[in-house]
C-alpha cells in the first residue's frame, strides 16, 4: 500500500489528479504488458490497474471482455499475472499496481493464499469488482494482513446509507464508477460527478479516483479538476486490441496514453 500512498501524496503536491491506467494482464501477451507499463512510466502514468483475465467479466464492455479472451487464449492465469508483478519488481520498477479480478479466480485460488502471494509478488491493491463491502467479509481481513489496500466501489445509485460502511471498509482509494453500467468508452460523462465525488469527500480523507467511460484528453481534463485520480481502461484496451503482438501496438498505445496524461497539467485551472 506503500507505493499508493506515495503516488497519490506526489500528485497532490504537484497539484493535480493521479493517472490510473487499466490493461489486462497478458493482453495480447504477458511479454507486450510488461512492456507497456515500462513504457507508461515513461509517459507519466502513477498506477497501474492489471486486470485478471476471467471467463466471465460481467462488469466488463465488449473491449475488457475480448482482452480477457484474448489473454486466456494464450493460457494467462492468476499465476501468470503475479509472476508478470514479481519480474517488473525485479526490473526495480516501482508503479503503484492495483489487481481489478472478479472473485471466482480468487476464490479457485485460495484467499489466503492469494493475499499472501499478490503481496509478496509486489501488488499494493485489490478491487474485487464483484464483492459488495457487506460480503468481503475474510477476504477482506486476509488482504489487510497482507498489507494490501481493498479498494471498493462507489457508484451513482450507491444508497447514501451504505456510503459509510464503504468508506470505512475501503483502503488506499476510493473508487467511484462514474456511470451505471459496464465499463467501455462514452462520448461524454456524467454531468453530476462533482456533487458525488464531494459526497465521498464529506465523509473520508481517502484519494477519490474516478473511472468507467473517460475515454479522451477533454474527459480526463474535465474530471482531473474534480477528483483525486483519473482512471482509463476501455480506450487503451481497446487500442491494444486493435494493435496487435506488435512493437507499433507499444508505440501507438503509449503516445496515446501522453495525450491523456498531457491533459492533467491544466486540469485544476480548466475547471
Amino acid at each position: 500500500m506503500r507505493r499508493l500512498q506515495e503516488a497519490f501524496r506526489k500528485t497532490k503536491g504537484e497539484g493535480r489528479a493521479a493517472f490510473v491506467a487499466y490493461v489486462t494482464c497478458g493482453d495480447p501477451t504477458l511479454g507486450r504488458t510488461k512492456e507497456l507499463v515500462r513504457a507508461f512510466t515513461e509517459a507519466g502514468v502513477d498506477i497501474v490497474e492489471f486486470g485478471v483475465p476471467f471467463s466471465d467479466p460481467m462488469a466488463d464492455g465488449v473491449a475488457n471482455q475480448e482482452a480477457a479472451n484474448r489473454a486466456l487464449a494464450q493460457g494467462v492465469t492468476l499465476d501468470d499475472v503475479l509472476m508478470t508483478i514479481r519480474d517488473l519488481r525485479a526490473e526495480a520498477c516501482e508503479m503503484p499496481v492495483v489487481l481489478f479480478t472478479y472473485y471466482n479466480p480468487v476464490f479457485a485460488y485460495g484467499v489466503e493464499r492469494f493475499a499472501r502471494d499478490a503481496a509478496s509478488a509486489g501488488a499494493d491493491g485489490v478491487l474485487l469488482v464483484d464483492v459488495p463491502v457487506e460480503e468481503a467479509g475474510d477476504c477482506k481481513g486476509f488482504l489487510d494482513a497482507a498489507g494490501l489496500a481493498t479498494i471498493f466501489l462507489v457508484a451513482p445509485t450507491t444508497e447514501p446509507a451504505r456510503l459509510p460502511n464503504i468508506l470505512r471498509r475501503t483502503t488506499g482509494f476510493v473508487y467511484y464508477v462514474s456511470r451505471t453500467g459496464v465499463t467501455g468508452e462514452r462520448e461524454s460523462i456524467r454531468r453530476d460527478i462533482r456533487s458525488h465525488v464531494e459526497a465521498i469527500r464529506a465523509q473520508t480523507d481517502l484519494p477519490v479516483a474516478v473511472g468507467f467511460g473517460i475515454s479522451t484528453p477533454a474527459h480526463v481534463r474535465e474530471v482531473a479538476g474534480l477528483a483525486d485520480g483519473v482512471v482509463v481502461g476501455s480506450a487503451i484496451v481497446r487500442r491494444i486490441g486493435a494493435g496487435g503482438d506488435t512493437q507499433a501496438m507499444v508505440t501507438e498505445v503509449t503516445a496515446f496514453v501522453r495525450s491523456l496524461t498531457a491533459a492533467l497539467r491544466d486540469s485544476r485551472t480548466s475547471v
